[in-house]
């Protein structure tokens, strides 16, 4: 089977040309061309030596994912549903905002850890993504939103893991894909631009710090491990005290001086002002009262599916709690909702793959989806 370069980092592409009997500095070039410019084709590859294109073509390939459904959205978000094949298939989210581009990656077809609030988790876990799955796509929707826009620069300007899976579950693919996405002979995102978001998966935590330390969101949800225990199951086996603690170590590390914690508002159930107060406590616990600043809260409306039983908190109760974490002198922001219409806002992707029985009939309809034109993006929140 030939080799699909998507799969290396530059450090992987450097040992891959080595194989072949080619220097270092031809693997720059190739990492270049397919990341930088979205090559596909080695012909296209101009200022490579004929001999190195023919070694190419017999010994690899480029080789992004089927796209098989596009969805816009009315506020300008774009849903991408690609085949992975075996039936299964993911989603990425392309948020534009006035000042930033972010697109959302999924790392696993699928979720293994249940959240009770989020829909893809109940679809079940089909299997991890490959490290050239992860990156195939932020290659496709680079380089179709240059070709759509009509733009020469750089259009994904931040990138976060927070489609289908559990990132620190699938800890061998993730960590060449992030270094391809920071490398500046790639996609030069600043390290506090791409974020990875975790359940708490508490040891890979602790080697992500390690080996490539990134900015961090991670899903709390809940001020104590009884209700935490209900809400993520994860957290029977990474409780609130040894998570919080791997937290604080992280930022020795980490590329911004604060973790995000997110916080799914859910009606009666963690929305109430005394919860508030709780998570203020638990945060104070971990540095001292004076300083509450070592992370923010993101209030994430919660998006209801049938299968959850659960409700969301009304606008007015979500800004009373988001009240008690501002008045605390903790950060806090309220998450706009963006892409709902086409199930494609924070704990929905799972849409087009909820079912994963007839996902290759539909998939074999929607290959005949015709992608329009990209219109400019929309005004949107300022927080992702």
């Amino acid at each position: 089977m030939l080799a699909n370069l998507l799969e290396y980092d530059l450090e992987g592409l450097a040992a891959f040309c080595d194989r072949l009997g080619e220097k270092r500095f031809r693997a720059t070039q190739l990492f270049r061309w397919i990341h930088q410019r979205g090559a596909s084709s080695f012909d296209a590859m101009t200022d490579l030596a004929k001999p190195l294109r023919e070694k190419l073509r017999v010994s690899s390939e480029v080789r992004g994912l089927a796209v098989t459904a596009e969805h816009r959205s009315a506020d300008g978000t774009i849903k991408w549903l690609f085949d992975v094949g075996a039936g299964n298939a993911v989603e990425a989210v392309f948020i534009p905002e006035d000042d930033r581009g972010t697109l959302c990656i999924s790392s696993q077809a699928g979720c293994a850890v249940g959240c009770r609030f989020c829909s893809t988790g109940h679809q079940g876990f089909s299997r991890n993504l490959g490290t050239g799955e992860i990156v195939a796509q932020l290659w496709f929707a680079e380089h179709f939103l240059r070709r759509h826009l009509r733009r020469g620069d750089r259009v994904i300007s931040n990138v976060v893991m927070m489609g289908m899976g559990e990132p620190l579950q699938n800890y061998t693919a993730l960590v060449p894909a992030l270094r391809t996405m920071l490398d500046d002979h790639a996609y030069g995102l600043s390290r506090r631009r791409v974020t990875v978001s975790t359940s708490g998966v508490v040891p890979m935590m602790e080697r992500l710090a390690r080996d490539c330390p990134v900015a961090l969101a991670v899903s709390l949800h809940a001020p104590t491990d009884a209700l935490r225990d209900n809400l993520v199951p994860l957290n029977r086996k990474y409780p609130l005290d040894e998570l919080m603690r791997t937290c604080v170590a992280y930022l020795d590390r980490a590329p911004r001086d604060f973790i995000t914690f997110e916080y799914c508002m859910l009606d009666g159930v963690n929305d109430q002002v005394e919860q508030a107060h709780a998570l203020v406590e638990l945060v104070r616990g971990y540095t001292g009262p004076s300083n509450p600043n070592w992370c923010k809260f993101n209030l994430i409306p919660f998006n209801p599916f049938p299968a959850s039983g659960l409700t969301g908190s009304p606008r007015a109760q979500i800004a009373m709690f988001a009240r008690v974490l501002g008045d605390a002198g903790i950060v806090t922001t309220i998450r706009k909702t963006r892409g709902d219409d086409i199930e494609a806002a924070c704990g929905q992707l799972a849409g087009d793959v909820k079912d994963r029985t007839h996902v290759a009939g539909r998939i074999a309809q929607q290959r005949t989806i015709m992608l329009k034109p990209i219109l400019p993006a929309a005004s949107g929140q300022k927080e992702i």
